[in-house]
């Protein structure tokens, strides 16, 4: 008979290591996974917006979405991360860690410890260019395109991360309470309040409203816009699942379920409300219901059930009509609805982490929400607006009229996105 084998101290030991070493792989890939997932955001962004402007402007538009995440990720690099994420000042309202990337001890490992430092920083730099990328639809068929470029560059390496430290690097809106999971006010309303700024200095395009109302300026691709919005979707799931910042089997698969149900949710609300309001099938309200319900539930995709993340997301779909109309109605141009899906749906996003989120006493209370949204908003919206205020001074940010007339494509990229334009 066999003798049975001691387990011994230094077994256990090793076992745990290597236990330890797999579940930190094992994190680690996944965040990686959810960055490529991201990235792919970045494709729906252009092809959504692509489908919704003229295809006068369709170069114009790719252009600016190649250009943000290339500008996103240097200017990430050089300066926001590390100042989105100083790992100093507790509480605080700045910190700083210096300029570019310095891995902790000359080591790989992150501040979390379930991943590497250089994972942490892609993770973060394709949210970083996300925030632009909303302002680009909200501004398009009539921005010039080097100002609004060097927008993106400040936006970007200032103003996004200083507000994102805010709560994500343990400052001021952390200590107090506030709670946003993955982004409604710290990604998607932040964008939304830019986009506010720049409609407003840029005024509506030509013949857009007039003594005889609002003229409907549609898309030149509704399938471009579809394939737009299925690619965001399939995106969110790295956007909000890897927000969890680990490959924990349960926490990862709630987020996969309350981010759909409440995209679908969103979808079923923009229905109802656009037919019952226009009397028409919309299939651009839908596709922002969609994406509505999609930046609603991005607060509190961690910790609401399955019922809750249903209501966020049809409340969501809901508001689309209803913001889409308001802002018609103030004379506030938005091609693409960019401010109502993420501005006034980042909004309500964030609101609901304080109706249905359960976090533990102190987190999440309306009170810290409301405080949030508020200074997030202020701070950003007064940032952006300066910031194209001085841009319209010095530059002119608005292309002229003939321009307007022939598309930015030719007047300012000499080419055609079809060959029969």
């Amino acid at each position: 008979m066999e003798q049975a084998t001691q387990v011994t101290p230094e077994m256990l030991n090793e076992v745990l290591a290597a236990a330890n070493e797999a579940q930190f792989m094992a994190n680690n890939l996944w965040l990686l996974v959810a960055t490529v997932l991201v990235f792919i955001m970045h494709l729906g962004f252009a092809t959504l917006e692509a489908g919704l402007v003229q295809k006068k402007n369709v170069v114009n538009i790719l252009f600016k979405n190649v250009m943000i995440v290339s500008i996103g990720l240097l200017t990430y690099y050089f300066v926001g991360f590390n100042l989105m994420y100083p790992g100093t000042n507790p509480g605080g309202f700045f910190g700083f860690a210096g300029f570019g990337l310095t891995p902790p001890d000359g080591g790989l490992t992150s501040a979390y410890g379930s991943y590497t430092y250089y994972t942490d920083f892609i993770f973060q730099g394709m949210f970083a260019a996300t925030c632009c990328t909303i302002v680009s639809g909200a501004v398009a068929e009539r921005i010039k395109l080097v100002p609004f470029l060097v927008f993106c560059t400040l936006f970007v390496t200032i103003s996004y991360p200083i507000t994102g430290m805010w709560k994500w690097g343990a400052g001021w809106l952390d200590a107090m309470g506030f709670y946003d999971f993955a982004g409604s006010t710290l990604v998607h309303s932040v964008g939304g309040w830019a986009a506010l700024a720049g409609i407003i200095l840029l005024g509506a395009r030509k013949g857009k409203y007039s003594e005889k109302g609002i003229k409907p300026i549609p898309g030149h691709s509704m399938p471009l816009a579809a394939i737009g919005v299925f690619l965001l979707w399939f995106g969110w799931f790295g956007f909000n699942g890897g927000s969890v910042l680990s490959a924990d089997p349960a926490s990862v698969s709630l987020v996969f379920v309350t981010t759909s149900l409440a995209a679908a949710a969103g979808a079923i609300g923009a229905f109802v409300v656009s037919y019952i309001m226009f009397k028409s099938y919309d299939l651009s309200m839908v596709l922002n219901g969609i994406l509505g319900g999609l930046v609603g539930i991005t607060a509190s995709a961690d910790g609401v059930g399955i019922p809750s993340s249903i209501i966020i997301g049809l409340v969501a779909g809901i508001l689309i009509p209803l913001s889409v109309t308001f802002f018609d109605r103030m004379k506030l141009d938005d091609p693409v609805g960019a401010t109502s899906v993420h501005l006034v749906c980042g909004i309500w996003g964030t609101i609901a982490v304080a109706i249905f989120g359960n976090y533990g006493e102190g987190v999440g209370t309306l009170y810290a929400q409301l405080v949030g949204i508020a200074a997030i908003g202020a701070f950003t919206f007064t940032f952006s607006f300066a910031v194209f205020f001085l841009l319209k001074l010095v530059f002119g940010i608005r292309v002229t009229s003939e321009e307007e007339v022939k598309g930015l494509d030719v007047e300012e990229h000499d080419l055609s996105a079809y060959a029969f334009n």
